[in-house]
């Protein structure tokens, strides 16, 4: 059986003059929470990324799915507005504003989050100062109130199943893995994003700690309904969890099928390798050109 059709978003045109598209110049349409069109993106001059572009509607769950080396951790970390990560050409969209040449804490403060799938420790600094400073930058209040950050993390930690001192622990310093993608989850919740980028959350997770991990994704959904997801993995076992509304397939820095969880599910029974590109035979090539 052939690979899925691709079905690739096309990039969005005539943007006004602030880099923002305009709903006006596509009346009924809504505006893309993220918006990924054409993205060309190259490390140390090497292409790997060639010409990626899709969408994830306000509310929506998209699933990313590819083999290693497909380029999955390269369009996490160019969302990330990684300076080793080059984009030479297309456009990123955050709510309709391009964000393409903005730094990561300025995405961020717009309201792109994005969970990483190696949570690195920073000794020294807690839970709660942590994100005290990350929403204090996100809502433009410098003196932002710690009881209020304390009270929320006391709420959100009750709703994610966690113990309410783990906001007093040093940030992912002696967490298991299964922890720090919880607090990944717990600081997606305090942050309350537009567009959350998840890059492999179930990473190195056991059954147990994949479902708790799913299960407070599908909290901070129910919590803020209109966030978009963008959730990046390998397996489709996330997706088990977590039923994707659209799901996407990189192979080789291209997105190669877009469809519905049934893509996730032939993933699964059949491999990557199902999705390449097939070359013509000889035979075949002859016989096209033939009846050209």
């Amino acid at each position: 059986m052939a690979p899925p059709a691709s079905d690739p978003t096309r990039p969005a045109s005539d943007p006004v003059s602030d880099g923002r598209v305009s709903a006006l110049e596509s009346p009924g349409l809504q505006i893309p929470a993220l918006q990924i069109s054409d993205l060309h993106v190259s490390v140390e001059d090497h292409e790997i990324l060639r010409g990626v572009s899709l969408q994830v509607e306000p509310g929506a769950l998209h699933a990313l799915m590819g083999p290693n080396g497909s380029g999955k951790s390269t369009l996490a970390n160019t969302l990330l507005a990684n300076p080793a990560y080059v984009v030479t050409k297309g456009r990123i969209l955050l709510e309709g504003e391009d964000i393409t040449t903005l730094p990561t804490d300025e995405r961020a403060r717009r309201g792109l989050f994005l969970g990483f799938q190696h949570p690195e420790e920073i000794p020294g600094v807690s839970v709660l100062n942590f994100l005290r400073q990350a929403i204090a930058k996100r809502k433009g209040i410098d003196d932002f109130s710690v009881l209020e950050v304390r009270l929320s993390l006391i709420e959100w930690t009750k709703r994610l199943g966690m113990d309410s001192r783990f906001q007093e622990r040093y940030l992912n310093e002696g967490f298991s893995g299964g922890e720090k993608k919880r607090n990944e989850v717990l600081q997606m919740a305090m942050m309350e994003p537009d567009v959350a980028v998840l890059d492999e959350t179930d990473s190195g997770l056991d059954i147990d700690a994949l479902r708790q991990v799913a299960a407070g994704i599908a909290e901070v959904r129910n919590a803020r309904p209109h966030m978009g997801i963008l959730a990046i993995t390998h397996y489709q076992r996330l997706l088990e969890h977590l039923v994707p509304d659209v799901v996407h397939v990189l192979v080789d820095g291209r997105i190669v099928a877009t469809g519905g969880p049934e893509i996730s599910r032939e993933v699964e029974a059949r491999g990557f390798d199902a999705f390449r590109p097939r070359e013509a035979s000889p035979r075949e090539a002859s016989r096209r050109e033939a009846s050209s």
